[in-house]
């Protein structure tokens, strides 16, 4: 693996009915009665993502990465119809620890940001330990 710190990537996307807060647990009543903004759950999917597409190219086909942490802060509400953008940068790499500042933005200000490490495993090795739990 030769992933470059310094690396960067932006992912854009336009919040939608999909990604508010009441799509988080659309079959709970409580969730629907939350405000119908870009849900924290999904903006954490959404980082993620732009984090994932940074590093798709520079992984051979047999490796994948996975989220093992995340420390953001989601600071401002952004409703339906409004943009947002992912900017991730790989600030840091310890072996197959990789860690990323990670800033989303809608049209009007920054909503969230933070860091966010992810670790590269063997896509097979990494399956054949999780189906381990199903006896």
């Amino acid at each position: 693996m030769d992933v470059p710190v310094g690396l960067r990537h932006t992912l854009t996307m336009t919040v939608d009915g999909r990604v508010l807060v009441p799509a988080v647990f659309p079959s709970d009543p409580l969730f629907r009665a939350m405000p119908p903004v870009f849900a924290t759950a999904f903006l954490i999917g959404f980082l993620e993502r732009a984090c994932i597409e940074a590093l798709a190219p520079h992984l051979p086909a047999h490796q994948r990465t996975v989220g093992t942490h995340m420390d953001v802060s989601h600071i401002a509400a952004t409703p339906a119809g409004l943009r947002v953008s992912a900017e991730v940068t790989l600030e840091a790499v310890e072996g197959r620890r990789l860690w990323f500042h990670v800033l989303a933005r809608d049209a009007v200000e920054v909503i969230g940001e933070g860091r966010h490490q992810r670790m590269v495993v063997d896509l097979d090795r990494f399956l054949a330990h999780a189906r381990r739990k199903l006896g």
